[in-house]
């Protein structure tokens, strides 16, 4: 599996308040499994303030590409954290 740290900016869409599709670096996918809420405890690089939080999901693309993704609520929005392929 290949892992990345990206900290990309992404644009989430929720449903009920959890992860349901995202459009990342230009492209739509859409969450194919129940979403993670995930703490700043599984993140390697420090973050100021105590109230981080995010999401580990998988989503597919179009041609049916999928990933998992962690990705972190930030001060400017969701940003996706890890790519893991």
């Amino acid at each position: 599996m290949d892992e990345g740290i990206i900290e990309h900016e992404v644009t989430l869409w929720m449903r009920d308040d959890i992860p349901d599709r995202m459009v990342y670096k230009g492209q739509r996918w859409r969450v194919t499994d129940r979403p993670t809420r995930v703490r700043k405890s599984i993140w390697t690089i420090p973050r100021q303030g105590s109230g981080m939080y995010g999401w580990r999901f998988e989503a597919s693309d179009s041609t049916g590409q999928s990933r998992v993704f962690d990705v972190i609520r930030t001060e400017c929005g969701w940003q996706v954290q890890h790519v893991y392929d």
